[in-house]
Protein backbone atom coordinates (compact mmCIF):
# COMPACT_ATOMS: atom_id res chain seq x y z
CA UNK A 1 0.00 0.00 0.00
CA UNK A 2 3.01 2.49 1.06
CA UNK A 3 3.70 2.02 -3.18
CA UNK A 4 0.06 4.07 -3.93
CA UNK A 5 0.34 6.07 -0.90
CA UNK A 6 0.98 9.37 -2.45
CA UNK A 7 -1.37 8.90 -5.56
CA UNK A 8 -4.66 7.94 -2.91
CA UNK A 9 -6.97 10.89 -1.99
CA UNK A 10 -9.95 9.15 0.03
CA UNK A 11 -11.92 11.33 2.12
CA UNK A 12 -10.02 12.11 5.85
CA UNK A 13 -12.71 11.38 7.73
CA UNK A 14 -12.41 7.92 7.45
CA UNK A 15 -9.01 8.35 9.89
CA UNK A 16 -10.37 10.62 12.13
CA UNK A 17 -11.03 8.83 15.83
CA UNK A 18 -14.09 9.69 16.05
CA UNK A 19 -15.24 8.07 12.61
CA UNK A 20 -13.04 4.88 13.11
CA UNK A 21 -14.93 4.87 16.92
CA UNK A 22 -17.76 4.00 15.37
CA UNK A 23 -16.54 0.55 13.92
CA UNK A 24 -13.20 -0.91 15.31
CA UNK A 25 -11.11 -2.91 12.61
CA UNK A 26 -8.75 -5.28 13.26
CA UNK A 27 -5.06 -5.18 11.23
CA UNK A 28 -5.81 -7.73 9.18
CA UNK A 29 -8.59 -10.00 7.53
CA UNK A 30 -8.86 -13.35 5.65
CA UNK A 31 -10.35 -14.01 2.29
CA UNK A 32 -11.45 -17.02 1.00
CA UNK A 33 -13.13 -17.12 -2.13
CA UNK A 34 -15.80 -19.15 -3.71
CA UNK A 35 -15.51 -18.33 -7.13
CA UNK A 36 -15.20 -21.72 -8.09
CA UNK A 37 -17.95 -22.83 -5.95
CA UNK A 38 -21.11 -20.22 -5.34
CA UNK A 39 -19.82 -18.41 -8.29
CA UNK A 40 -20.03 -21.31 -10.93
CA UNK A 41 -24.20 -21.50 -8.68
CA UNK A 42 -24.56 -18.64 -11.19
CA UNK A 43 -26.99 -19.92 -13.94
CA UNK A 44 -25.90 -20.07 -17.02
CA UNK A 45 -22.01 -20.54 -15.59
CA UNK A 46 -20.28 -23.73 -15.87
CA UNK A 47 -16.05 -23.50 -15.70
CA UNK A 48 -14.35 -26.38 -17.39
CA UNK A 49 -11.66 -28.17 -15.40
CA UNK A 50 -9.06 -26.35 -16.68
CA UNK A 51 -10.58 -23.01 -16.13
CA UNK A 52 -10.92 -23.71 -12.37
CA UNK A 53 -7.58 -24.65 -12.31
CA UNK A 54 -6.10 -21.31 -13.89
CA UNK A 55 -8.57 -19.39 -11.69
CA UNK A 56 -7.27 -21.02 -8.78
CA UNK A 57 -3.70 -20.52 -9.49
CA UNK A 58 -4.38 -16.80 -10.58
CA UNK A 59 -6.38 -16.76 -7.01
CA UNK A 60 -3.42 -17.99 -4.85
CA UNK A 61 -0.70 -15.56 -6.87
CA UNK A 62 -2.77 -12.85 -5.93
CA UNK A 63 -2.78 -13.83 -2.56
CA UNK A 64 -5.67 -14.83 -1.67
CA UNK A 65 -4.99 -17.51 1.14
CA UNK A 66 -8.11 -19.80 1.34
CA UNK A 67 -9.84 -21.25 -2.48
CA UNK A 68 -13.40 -22.98 -1.99
CA UNK A 69 -12.49 -25.18 -4.88
CA UNK A 70 -15.82 -27.04 -4.82
CA UNK A 71 -18.71 -29.00 -3.81
CA UNK A 72 -17.60 -33.02 -3.69
CA UNK A 73 -21.29 -33.82 -3.77
CA UNK A 74 -22.17 -32.35 -6.96
CA UNK A 75 -20.47 -35.15 -9.27
CA UNK A 76 -17.26 -36.90 -10.17
CA UNK A 77 -16.45 -34.52 -12.08
CA UNK A 78 -16.16 -31.84 -9.80
CA UNK A 79 -14.69 -34.23 -7.12
CA UNK A 80 -11.42 -34.56 -9.80
CA UNK A 81 -11.22 -30.89 -10.23
CA UNK A 82 -11.14 -30.06 -6.56
CA UNK A 83 -8.60 -33.11 -5.92
CA UNK A 84 -6.41 -31.75 -8.75
CA UNK A 85 -6.53 -28.11 -7.51
CA UNK A 86 -5.47 -29.85 -4.02
CA UNK A 87 -2.95 -31.34 -5.51
CA UNK A 88 -1.71 -28.08 -7.40
CA UNK A 89 1.17 -27.22 -5.13
CA UNK A 90 -0.51 -23.94 -4.26
CA UNK A 91 0.09 -21.59 -1.33
CA UNK A 92 -3.84 -21.12 -0.28
CA UNK A 93 -5.29 -23.31 1.76
CA UNK A 94 -8.27 -25.22 -0.16
CA UNK A 95 -11.94 -25.75 0.89
CA UNK A 96 -14.88 -27.92 0.30
CA UNK A 97 -18.77 -27.54 1.00
CA UNK A 98 -19.87 -30.52 2.99
CA UNK A 99 -23.64 -31.18 3.91
CA UNK A 100 -24.02 -32.59 7.42
CA UNK A 101 -23.69 -36.25 6.02
CA UNK A 102 -20.95 -38.78 6.55
CA UNK A 103 -20.67 -39.68 2.71
CA UNK A 104 -19.86 -35.55 1.92
CA UNK A 105 -17.16 -35.49 4.65
CA UNK A 106 -15.40 -38.68 3.00
CA UNK A 107 -15.55 -37.13 -0.64
CA UNK A 108 -13.87 -33.91 0.92
CA UNK A 109 -11.33 -36.04 2.38
CA UNK A 110 -10.88 -38.09 -0.64
CA UNK A 111 -10.53 -34.72 -2.62
CA UNK A 112 -7.30 -33.90 -0.25
CA UNK A 113 -9.02 -30.75 0.93
CA UNK A 114 -7.40 -28.64 4.31
CA UNK A 115 -10.65 -27.59 5.76
CA UNK A 116 -14.67 -29.34 5.20
CA UNK A 117 -17.22 -26.72 5.11
CA UNK A 118 -19.70 -28.22 7.02
CA UNK A 119 -23.41 -26.40 6.69
CA UNK A 120 -26.62 -26.75 7.12
CA UNK A 121 -29.99 -24.76 7.69
CA UNK A 122 -30.50 -23.53 10.72
CA UNK A 123 -33.77 -21.36 10.19
CA UNK A 124 -37.27 -22.00 11.15
CA UNK A 125 -38.27 -22.17 7.68
CA UNK A 126 -35.25 -24.26 6.32
CA UNK A 127 -35.55 -26.24 9.58
CA UNK A 128 -39.34 -26.97 8.87
CA UNK A 129 -39.68 -26.75 5.04
CA UNK A 130 -36.64 -28.05 3.56
CA UNK A 131 -35.20 -30.50 6.46
CA UNK A 132 -37.78 -31.68 8.43
CA UNK A 133 -35.27 -31.84 11.44
CA UNK A 134 -35.12 -30.46 14.88
CA UNK A 135 -33.26 -28.21 16.60
CA UNK A 136 -31.78 -31.28 18.33
CA UNK A 137 -31.31 -32.87 15.16
CA UNK A 138 -29.26 -30.42 13.89
CA UNK A 139 -26.84 -30.62 17.24
CA UNK A 140 -26.67 -34.17 16.36
CA UNK A 141 -25.65 -34.60 12.98
CA UNK A 142 -23.30 -31.06 13.56
CA UNK A 143 -21.63 -33.34 16.35
CA UNK A 144 -21.44 -36.44 13.88
CA UNK A 145 -19.67 -35.14 10.87
CA UNK A 146 -17.44 -32.66 12.86
CA UNK A 147 -16.07 -36.19 14.88
CA UNK A 148 -16.17 -37.73 11.11
CA UNK A 149 -14.18 -34.85 9.69
CA UNK A 150 -11.39 -35.15 12.58
CA UNK A 151 -11.15 -38.79 11.75
CA UNK A 152 -10.54 -38.10 8.30
CA UNK A 153 -8.02 -35.48 8.58
CA UNK A 154 -9.42 -32.70 7.08
CA UNK A 155 -10.30 -29.58 9.22
CA UNK A 156 -14.06 -29.23 10.06
CA UNK A 157 -15.72 -25.83 10.41
CA UNK A 158 -19.40 -25.82 10.93
CA UNK A 159 -21.55 -23.02 9.32
CA UNK A 160 -25.05 -22.35 9.78
CA UNK A 161 -27.08 -21.91 6.48
CA UNK A 162 -29.57 -18.96 7.08
CA UNK A 163 -27.67 -17.68 9.79
CA UNK A 164 -30.24 -13.83 9.80
CA UNK A 165 -33.43 -15.97 10.01
CA UNK A 166 -31.81 -18.08 12.92
CA UNK A 167 -33.01 -17.50 16.71
CA UNK A 168 -29.54 -16.06 17.94
CA UNK A 169 -30.11 -18.41 21.01
CA UNK A 170 -29.57 -21.14 18.64
CA UNK A 171 -26.42 -19.82 16.69
CA UNK A 172 -25.05 -19.37 20.06
CA UNK A 173 -25.76 -23.10 20.95
CA UNK A 174 -24.24 -24.25 17.84
CA UNK A 175 -20.92 -22.42 17.77
CA UNK A 176 -20.73 -23.93 21.28
CA UNK A 177 -20.93 -27.18 20.04
CA UNK A 178 -18.90 -26.89 17.65
CA UNK A 179 -15.93 -24.92 19.78
CA UNK A 180 -16.80 -27.87 21.89
CA UNK A 181 -16.49 -30.38 19.47
CA UNK A 182 -13.48 -29.57 17.97
CA UNK A 183 -14.10 -27.78 15.14
CA UNK A 184 -11.89 -24.72 14.27
CA UNK A 185 -14.55 -22.04 12.59
CA UNK A 186 -18.21 -21.61 12.78
CA UNK A 187 -19.70 -19.89 9.78
CA UNK A 188 -22.09 -17.08 9.65
CA UNK A 189 -24.27 -16.79 6.91
CA UNK A 190 -26.56 -14.46 5.05
CA UNK A 191 -28.08 -16.62 2.86
CA UNK A 192 -30.95 -14.22 0.88
CA UNK A 193 -29.04 -11.31 1.72
CA UNK A 194 -31.89 -9.93 3.88
CA UNK A 195 -30.43 -8.40 6.97
CA UNK A 196 -28.66 -4.70 7.32
CA UNK A 197 -25.49 -3.44 8.02
CA UNK A 198 -27.45 -2.85 12.10
CA UNK A 199 -28.28 -6.71 11.97
CA UNK A 200 -25.13 -8.24 10.89
CA UNK A 201 -23.31 -6.26 13.33
CA UNK A 202 -25.58 -7.11 16.28
CA UNK A 203 -25.56 -10.74 15.22
CA UNK A 204 -21.65 -11.05 14.56
CA UNK A 205 -20.89 -9.55 17.99
CA UNK A 206 -23.48 -11.43 19.70
CA UNK A 207 -22.11 -14.53 18.36
CA UNK A 208 -18.23 -13.35 18.71
CA UNK A 209 -18.79 -13.08 22.69
CA UNK A 210 -20.44 -16.44 23.14
CA UNK A 211 -17.56 -18.68 21.92
CA UNK A 212 -13.51 -18.51 21.27
CA UNK A 213 -13.79 -19.84 17.31
CA UNK A 214 -12.51 -17.96 14.62
CA UNK A 215 -15.82 -16.84 12.80
CA UNK A 216 -16.56 -16.53 8.55
CA UNK A 217 -19.42 -14.61 7.33
CA UNK A 218 -21.14 -15.58 3.66
CA UNK A 219 -23.04 -13.00 2.57
CA UNK A 220 -25.69 -12.37 -0.40
CA UNK A 221 -26.45 -8.98 -2.00
CA UNK A 222 -30.14 -9.14 -2.68
CA UNK A 223 -30.73 -5.74 -0.82
CA UNK A 224 -27.49 -4.50 -2.58
CA UNK A 225 -26.08 -3.91 0.79
CA UNK A 226 -23.27 -7.06 0.65
CA UNK A 227 -20.30 -4.93 0.53
CA UNK A 228 -21.26 -2.85 4.20
CA UNK A 229 -22.65 -6.09 5.18
CA UNK A 230 -19.25 -7.37 4.96
CA UNK A 231 -17.65 -4.42 6.16
CA UNK A 232 -20.11 -4.52 9.35
CA UNK A 233 -19.00 -7.74 9.94
CA UNK A 234 -15.15 -7.48 9.88
CA UNK A 235 -15.74 -4.86 12.51
CA UNK A 236 -17.83 -6.91 14.70
CA UNK A 237 -15.75 -9.90 14.63
CA UNK A 238 -15.66 -11.89 11.87
CA UNK A 239 -11.97 -12.67 11.07
CA UNK A 240 -12.63 -14.72 7.55
CA UNK A 241 -15.11 -13.24 4.88
CA UNK A 242 -16.21 -15.08 1.51
CA UNK A 243 -16.16 -13.64 -1.62
CA UNK A 244 -16.41 -14.25 -5.06
CA UNK A 245 -14.64 -12.46 -8.42
CA UNK A 246 -16.89 -10.06 -9.67
CA UNK A 247 -19.41 -10.48 -6.84
CA UNK A 248 -20.65 -13.46 -9.11
CA UNK A 249 -23.04 -16.29 -7.61
CA UNK A 250 -26.46 -17.02 -6.29
CA UNK A 251 -29.31 -14.88 -7.29
CA UNK A 252 -27.76 -10.96 -6.80
CA UNK A 253 -24.19 -12.31 -5.79
CA UNK A 254 -22.12 -12.43 -3.14
CA UNK A 255 -19.04 -9.92 -1.68
CA UNK A 256 -17.48 -9.05 -5.00
CA UNK A 257 -13.19 -9.37 -3.97
CA UNK A 258 -12.26 -6.43 -6.07
CA UNK A 259 -14.62 -4.27 -3.75
CA UNK A 260 -14.02 -6.25 -0.36
CA UNK A 261 -10.37 -5.87 -0.81
CA UNK A 262 -9.80 -2.30 -1.60
CA UNK A 263 -12.70 -1.33 0.83
CA UNK A 264 -10.12 -3.16 3.58
CA UNK A 265 -6.86 -2.04 2.20
CA UNK A 266 -7.87 1.56 1.35
CA UNK A 267 -10.70 2.86 3.17
CA UNK A 268 -10.20 0.77 6.95
CA UNK A 269 -6.35 0.00 6.67
CA UNK A 270 -7.07 -3.78 7.03
CA UNK A 271 -4.43 -6.14 5.01
CA UNK A 272 -6.08 -8.91 2.71
CA UNK A 273 -2.88 -9.88 1.68
CA UNK A 274 -3.87 -9.53 -1.88
CA UNK A 275 -1.75 -8.13 -4.73
CA UNK A 276 -4.56 -5.24 -5.81
CA UNK A 277 -3.10 -5.25 -9.16
CA UNK A 278 -4.68 -8.43 -10.42
CA UNK A 279 -7.93 -7.63 -9.98
CA UNK A 280 -8.85 -6.32 -12.99
CA UNK A 281 -7.18 -9.40 -14.38
CA UNK A 282 -9.13 -11.91 -12.27
CA UNK A 283 -12.09 -10.24 -13.25
CA UNK A 284 -11.99 -10.12 -16.63
CA UNK A 285 -10.30 -13.52 -16.53
CA UNK A 286 -13.29 -14.74 -14.99
CA UNK A 287 -16.02 -12.87 -17.83
CA UNK A 288 -13.65 -14.45 -20.74
CA UNK A 289 -14.47 -17.97 -19.18
CA UNK A 290 -18.12 -17.62 -19.03
CA UNK A 291 -18.72 -15.03 -21.99
CA UNK A 292 -20.69 -12.62 -19.29
CA UNK A 293 -19.38 -9.22 -19.15
CA UNK A 294 -18.21 -7.38 -16.33
CA UNK A 295 -20.71 -4.22 -15.83
CA UNK A 296 -19.29 -1.34 -17.23
CA UNK A 297 -19.99 0.90 -13.84
CA UNK A 298 -18.18 -2.30 -11.84
CA UNK A 299 -15.70 -0.70 -8.92
CA UNK A 300 -12.31 -0.59 -10.07
CA UNK A 301 -12.71 -3.24 -12.96
CA UNK A 302 -15.15 -2.18 -15.30
CA UNK A 303 -14.98 -0.31 -18.53
CA UNK A 304 -16.06 2.92 -16.92
CA UNK A 305 -14.28 3.02 -13.69
CA UNK A 306 -11.67 5.26 -14.73
CA UNK A 307 -13.17 6.93 -17.93
CA UNK A 308 -13.34 10.60 -18.35
CA UNK A 309 -15.24 12.82 -20.58
CA UNK A 310 -16.74 15.88 -18.95
CA UNK A 311 -14.39 18.49 -19.78
CA UNK A 312 -14.22 20.16 -16.61
CA UNK A 313 -13.26 16.54 -15.03
CA UNK A 314 -10.60 16.31 -17.75
CA UNK A 315 -9.22 19.39 -17.29
CA UNK A 316 -8.58 19.02 -13.34
CA UNK A 317 -7.10 15.92 -14.40
CA UNK A 318 -4.23 17.09 -16.59
CA UNK A 319 -3.30 19.15 -13.98
CA UNK A 320 -3.45 16.68 -10.82
CA UNK A 321 -5.39 13.16 -11.70
CA UNK A 322 -6.64 12.96 -7.80
CA UNK A 323 -9.12 15.65 -8.22
CA UNK A 324 -11.45 12.77 -10.12
CA UNK A 325 -9.72 9.71 -8.94
CA UNK A 326 -9.39 8.10 -5.42
CA UNK A 327 -7.41 5.93 -6.18
CA UNK A 328 -5.17 5.27 -9.40
CA UNK A 329 -5.97 2.67 -11.96
CA UNK A 330 -2.93 1.51 -12.11
CA UNK A 331 -3.48 0.27 -8.47
CA UNK A 332 -5.94 -2.13 -9.45
CA UNK A 333 -4.34 -3.23 -12.82
CA UNK A 334 -6.64 -1.11 -14.71
CA UNK A 335 -6.13 2.12 -17.05
CA UNK A 336 -7.73 5.38 -17.43
CA UNK A 337 -9.41 6.57 -20.53
CA UNK A 338 -10.09 9.49 -21.59
CA UNK A 339 -12.78 9.59 -23.86
CA UNK A 340 -13.94 12.62 -26.37
CA UNK A 341 -17.64 12.77 -26.76
CA UNK A 342 -20.70 15.37 -26.21
CA UNK A 343 -19.37 16.51 -22.77
CA UNK A 344 -15.40 16.89 -24.32
CA UNK A 345 -13.43 20.35 -23.72
CA UNK A 346 -10.60 22.39 -25.15
CA UNK A 347 -7.96 20.82 -22.81
CA UNK A 348 -8.64 17.33 -23.55
CA UNK A 349 -8.86 17.60 -27.71
CA UNK A 350 -5.58 19.56 -27.19
CA UNK A 351 -3.62 16.81 -24.94
CA UNK A 352 -4.74 14.09 -27.36
CA UNK A 353 -3.17 16.08 -30.62
CA UNK A 354 0.01 16.62 -28.06
CA UNK A 355 0.44 13.46 -27.17
CA UNK A 356 0.74 12.35 -30.59
CA UNK A 357 2.84 15.37 -31.95
CA UNK A 358 0.35 17.09 -33.39
CA UNK A 359 0.25 21.12 -33.92
CA UNK A 360 -2.63 22.53 -34.99
CA UNK A 361 -3.27 26.69 -34.62
CA UNK A 362 -5.53 27.69 -31.44
CA UNK A 363 -8.73 28.48 -34.23
CA UNK A 364 -8.21 25.08 -35.58
CA UNK A 365 -8.38 23.41 -32.15
CA UNK A 366 -11.94 25.34 -30.71
CA UNK A 367 -13.81 24.06 -34.76
CA UNK A 368 -12.16 20.73 -33.53
CA UNK A 369 -13.96 21.00 -30.23
CA UNK A 370 -17.06 21.99 -31.69
CA UNK A 371 -17.40 19.16 -34.28
CA UNK A 372 -16.62 16.59 -31.47
CA UNK A 373 -19.24 18.03 -29.62
CA UNK A 374 -21.87 17.73 -32.75
CA UNK A 375 -20.50 14.14 -33.40
CA UNK A 376 -20.46 13.37 -29.72
CA UNK A 377 -24.60 14.94 -29.57
CA UNK A 378 -25.27 11.50 -32.47
CA UNK A 379 -22.87 9.18 -31.47
CA UNK A 380 -22.14 9.04 -27.89
CA UNK A 381 -18.48 9.06 -28.07
CA UNK A 382 -15.88 10.18 -30.45
CA UNK A 383 -13.47 7.04 -31.18
CA UNK A 384 -10.05 7.60 -32.77
CA UNK A 385 -10.71 7.21 -36.19
CA UNK A 386 -13.64 9.72 -36.18
CA UNK A 387 -11.36 11.99 -34.45
CA UNK A 388 -8.73 12.02 -37.08
CA UNK A 389 -11.08 12.66 -39.54
CA UNK A 390 -12.96 15.54 -38.29
CA UNK A 391 -8.82 16.80 -37.42
CA UNK A 392 -8.18 16.45 -41.29
CA UNK A 393 -10.91 18.14 -42.31
CA UNK A 394 -10.53 21.20 -40.32
CA UNK A 395 -7.02 21.47 -41.55
CA UNK A 396 -7.83 20.95 -44.27
CA UNK A 397 -5.73 17.43 -45.00
CA UNK A 398 -2.56 19.17 -43.39
CA UNK A 399 -2.72 16.01 -40.73
CA UNK A 400 -3.84 12.30 -42.02
CA UNK A 401 -4.10 10.19 -39.23
CA UNK A 402 -2.26 12.13 -36.31
CA UNK A 403 1.08 10.73 -36.76
CA UNK A 404 2.66 12.63 -39.32
CA UNK A 405 5.60 14.75 -38.91
CA UNK A 406 4.96 18.35 -39.91
CA UNK A 407 5.91 22.00 -39.55
CA UNK A 408 3.74 25.63 -38.13
CA UNK A 409 4.14 28.14 -36.94
CA UNK A 410 1.78 28.73 -34.42
CA UNK A 411 0.31 25.44 -31.80
CA UNK A 412 -2.02 25.33 -28.87
CA UNK A 413 -0.76 24.24 -25.87
CA UNK A 414 -3.14 22.48 -23.26
CA UNK A 415 -5.29 25.36 -22.67
CA UNK A 416 -5.79 26.29 -26.31
CA UNK A 417 -2.94 29.49 -26.16
CA UNK A 418 -0.77 29.71 -28.73
CA UNK A 419 2.70 28.52 -28.48
CA UNK A 420 5.38 29.28 -31.31
CA UNK A 421 7.08 26.64 -32.31
CA UNK A 422 8.11 24.72 -35.20
CA UNK A 423 8.71 21.05 -35.81
CA UNK A 424 7.32 18.43 -33.45
CA UNK A 425 8.44 14.57 -32.94
CA UNK A 426 5.15 12.61 -32.53
CA UNK A 427 4.75 11.05 -29.53
CA UNK A 428 3.81 6.99 -30.26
Amino acid sequence: MTHWKDRIAVSHFNFMDKARARMPMPESVTIYDSTLRDGEQMPGVCFSHDQKIEIARKLDLAGVPEIEAGFPAVSENERRTIKKIANTGLDARILALTRLRKEDVEMAADCDVDIALLFIGTSPLHLEKKLRMTEEDVKARALECIDHAKAHGIIPSLSSEDSTRTDIRFLKELAQLAEGAGAKRFGFTDTVGCATSEAIAYACSELRASHSLPMSAHLHNDFGLVLPNAVAAVASGAQHICTTINGWGERAGNVPLEQFVMAMEVMYGVRTGVDTTMLTELSHLVSGFTKIPVARFQPFVGDNAFRHESGIHVAAMVEDERCYEPVPPEMVGNERRLILGKHSGRKIVARKLQDAGVAVSPRECDRIVKKVKTLGETTGHVDDEAFWEIVKAVTHGKVDDGREDYEIDEMADASGRPVTGGHREPAL
